[in-house]
């Protein structure tokens, strides 16, 4: 029996939802109101709410998500701010947006995210810079050191600024991610773990100061209607987006859950191949994002799954501070080795809260065959 086994289906989350979802998108259609309306307000509350977090601000995307963040969190042109090399671009996109300049720390090699001994070193390596804040990823679900790098940003006066594009729902120490910062940026991109059916993004911080600055910058600084009291501009997560995470955003808990029963299966069934796999941190409660594994001959094990019908993608092939737009940034300076390490194994098995228990099986299989040939 052939496979047909995508490495992520984003369009079977609609299907699960498609009546409430269809009957909330009526509803924003009749209502005449598309932008900044009810539906948003409602939104913001429900999903500060989920968090554990005072306030939650939508924009336009993730990127602008984090980009506002760190513009509420006075970061402009000059300033430095420490992030990992090993996540999605939009990270370090986001920091060029506001004019500052990304400065790369190494990784834990276990759980991908921000190594606090490494943002210490990094920051001891290379003095006398304008620090002003520090973006720590919780990559594939995986929640960052949130302990160590809040000890270590307090101890050189950072702002901490989560990036949780990849974590919605996801704990450390008890808490959301998201809620362990000073602000913290989620996108609603249609593959991640809470997606909408677009663009869309939420800024979430316990700090009404912020809240409000991000408030105004997403709609050109306006307190008053086309007076703009600061210099803003146009990210505003519109009506029909919030009315379908508002009820996907009911079933966000128990996708997870299955995320992290999928994620079990593979465990136990890839257990006795030697290939590196997920190991969640102590304290950490993982959503899975993405089920990373890493291994040698990784294109190799690419290519075989793919001629037997099994998608996979590799997260992320080539580190940011190696890409020709951000080189200049790292030039002589970057230490990463456990990032560059990363990029030649990791590999994305399909993961999403639709895929059935005998096809993670049949994952599996295809892969301890490869490891059997070998």
């Amino acid at each position: 029996m052939s496979l047909s086994i995508p490495q992520t289906d984003p369009g079977a989350n609609y299907r699960a939802h498609r009546e409430e979802i269809d009957d909330a998108v009526r509803r924003v259609l009749a209502s005449g109101w598309y932008v900044l309306g009810r539906e948003v307000a409602a939104f913001e509350e429900e999903f500060a709410a989920f968090l554990g977090a005072p306030r939650a601000v939508s924009v336009a995307s993730g990127t602008d998500a984090l980009c506002l963040a760190l513009r509420a969190c006075g970061v402009g042109r000059g300033d430095c701010v420490l992030t990992v090399s090993h996540t999605a671009v939009a990270t370090v996109a986001a920091i060029d947006l506001c004019g500052a300049v990304p400065v790369f720390v190494d990784i834990d090699p276990k759980s991908f995210t921000m190594d606090p001994d490494c943002l210490d070193e990094t920051i001891r390596r290379l003095p006398g810079r304008p620090y002003r804040a520090v973006v720590p990823v919780h990559l594939y679900g995986h929640p960052a050191d949130m302990g160590g790098i809040a000890r270590i940003a307090g101890r050189y006066g950072l702002r901490v600024v989560e990036d949780c594009a990849q974590s919605h729902g996801a704990l450390w120490g008890g808490r959301r991610t998201g809620t362990l910062g000073d602000i913290a940026a989620f996108s609603f991109y249609p593959t991640k773990n809470l997606g909408a059916l677009g663009d869309g993004g939420m800024v979430a911080t316990g700090d009404s100061g912020l809240a409000e600055r991000v408030r105004l910058l997403r709609e050109y600084g306006w307190k008053e209607r086309y007076i703009s009291s600061i210099a803003g501009t146009n990210s505003r997560l519109d009506e029909l987006q919030a009315a379908v995470l508002r009820v996907k955003l009911r079933y966000l808990d128990g996708e997870n859950a299955r995320r992290r029963k999928i994620a079990d299966l593979y465990s136990a069934s890839l257990a006795g191949t030697r290939i590196s796999l997920p190991v969640a941190a102590p304290g950490a409660t993982p959503v899975y994002h993405q089920y990373v594994i890493r291994t040698e001959g990784r294109d190799d094990l690419k290519a075989y799954l793919g001629k037997n019908g099994v998608g996979t993608l590799i997260h992320y092939p080539v580190p940011v501070h190696l890409q020709p737009a951000y080189r200049e940034y790292a030039a002589g300076e970057a230490r990463l080795p456990h990032t560059e390490v990363a990029a030649g194994k990791i590999l994305s098995l399909p993961m999403y809260p639709e895929l059935g228990d005998e096809q993670a099986r049949a994952v599996a299989r295809h892969i301890e065959g490869w490891r059997e040939g070998r």
